[in-house]
């Protein structure tokens, strides 16, 4: 695993726009800092890159690049008169992009539903706002999901996002746009909404560095669908990255309440550089409920955890029936505080009639995808069982704090974010429940770096999630950092031409 990600490596790297193609944010803002580098060749070396590949995976869908050269040239201007690096804004000229979903004013804010087919957004979502004010640079949109329901990013506006290692495989769902954006160099870095794993299991299928913070960490104001106040526990907007290193950076600048939801100042970002690895309990977990998981996903799982125990962590296997019920339990924690329900939400507040639109999706005249459909219909079994919901509540409450006390302050828990590398297009509907592996962290509020680990062998990159409690996200993030310098981490793919 280890030869073959180094055999990637060796890649494309004869060129001065190669090395920016690779290169990490801190890397980047270190040579703008420094004047090596200008905002506006970096900014063009990034919409070259997308304009070359982006037609072989559509994972940009709408660009904003005129605008994005007019930032860069305001960029270029601040840094030539400034004489002190310590006054530039900390992500000075560095190019990011965002899903569709959220906000960016004027640009497209569909969701990927054709009732908001002229949508656009009011204002910048608190994320991107937080970003732009510290320097970085808007490129365009990403593609996801008919409102970001489904582990395959698919709509009737944009259509189908490919993986950049295959294009006959899915990119996954949610942030599917953004993490094959990413991986493919097209950004140095992306942001995500995260409350199933619409971060994580895009970012592990496309081989990049992603983080879904402790619940309420990091506001997800700006978003369509918005997530009702009652959510925000379980939902999380993180970064999508090339590098592990990166994610404390970016965390730093968009947590912390804005008064629009309900998040909330937990902590100051704890530093991942200060993490001892020797002091850790390391948990590994190969199975979650009825999840059958491949040979692959948990031999390199347990090279993950062998390689912590030669870096000297404890590591200790954590039994499966430690976390009984789970999707039952994530399912009613998810029911009992959605607040407006899907049905609505595909008619973008009237609630659509589901058997009328499967009739219609059957003689090819739906308004939906098959995908969607689907969640509605399972949304709508589950409502009708809300008294064991309640009780099932009140079981993951009781999990939380198990987890918790078991983890400790100097715990994770690395378990993968699916049951495989990226399967082919609609191959997801032959597992739909295994997004639990991602989901029920969601519904426990704990923090989740994945961090790309190697191959399959049909060169489709694998990613390993590292778990902590709540407000640990440095222990996730320093692990993942281990794990990287180990495996590789990221490497740019290269998808082939259509």
């Amino acid at each position: 695993m280890v030869a073959q990600i180094a055999l990637y490596n060796d890649m494309g790297r004869d060129s001065n726009m190669s090395s920016l193609l690779d290169a990490s944010v801190s890397e980047l803002v270190q040579q703008i800092q420094h004047r090596s580098l200008s905002p506006i060749a970096l900014v063009d070396a990034q919409i070259s890159r997308i304009q070359s590949v982006n037609p072989s995976i559509n994972a940009m869908v709408v660009n904003w690049f005129d605008d994005a050269r007019r930032d860069a040239e305001t960029a270029d201007k601040l840094l030539q008169s400034t004489s002190s690096r310590k006054t530039l804004p900390p992500l000075l000229g560095i190019p990011f992009t965002v899903p569709e979903t959220l906000g960016i004013k004027g640009m497209p804010q569909t969701g990927g539903s054709v009732y908001r087919w002229n949508a656009t957004a009011p204002k910048d979502a608190t994320v991107v706002h937080r970003l732009r004010r510290a320097g970085a640079i808007v490129l365009g949109v990403t593609n996801v999901p008919e409102s970001e329901f489904w582990p395959e990013t698919h709509n009737l506006i944009y259509g189908r996002t490919s993986n950049p290692w295959n294009i006959h495989h899915t990119s996954g769902g949610g942030c599917g746009g953004e993490a094959a954006l990413v991986s493919m160099g097209g950004s140095p870095f992306g942001l995500g909404t995260d409350f199933n794993g619409s971060i994580r299991i895009p970012a592990a299928f496309c081989g990049v560095v992603a983080h879904k913070p402790t619940g309420r960490l990091v506001p997800c104001s700006g978003r369509w669908p918005a997530f009702p106040q009652t959510l925000a526990p379980m939902t999380g907007c993180g970064p999508i990255t090339r590098r592990v290193a990166d994610l404390s950076l970016i965390l730093r600048i968009i947590a912390g309440p804005d008064n629009i939801d309900n998040s909330v100042q937990l902590q100051h970002i704890r530093n991942p550089c200060g993490v001892n690895i020797e002091q850790l309990q390391v948990f590994s977990l190969d199975t979650l409920g009825r999840t059958s998981m491949s040979t692959v996903m948990k031999n390199v799982l347990h090279q993950s955890a062998e390689h912590l125990a030669s870096c000297g962590a404890a590591v200790t296997a954590l039994p499966s029936d430690h976390i009984k019920g789970a999707f039952a339990i994530w399912s009613s924690m998810f029911t009992t505080q959605a607040g407006e329900r899907l049905v609505d939400v595909l008619g973008n507040g009237t609630e659509i009639p589901v058997v009328r639109e499967a009739l219609r999706f059957a003689v090819g005249r739906a308004n939906h995808t098959s995908s969607a459909l689907l969640m509605a219909l399972a949304e709508t079994i589950q409502h009708t069982r809300l008294g064991k919901n309640k009780s099932r509540l009140a079981q993951g409450l009781a999990l939380q704090t198990t987890l918790e006390e078991q983890l400790g302050e100097n715990g994770v828990l690395l378990i993968p974010p699916y049951s495989r590398p990226a399967p082919r297009h609609r191959g997801t509907l032959a597992t739909p429940f295994d997004f639990i592996l991602t989901a029920l962290f969601n519904a426990m509020e704990f923090p989740a770096t994945i961090v790309p680990v190697g191959f399959d062998t049909n060169g489709m990159p694998i990613g390993i999630q590292v778990i902590a409690k709540r407000g640990n996200d440095h222990l996730t993030i320093a692990v993942a950092q281990q794990l990287e310098k180990e495996f590789g981490g990221w490497v740019r793919s290269q998808p082939v031409e259509v």
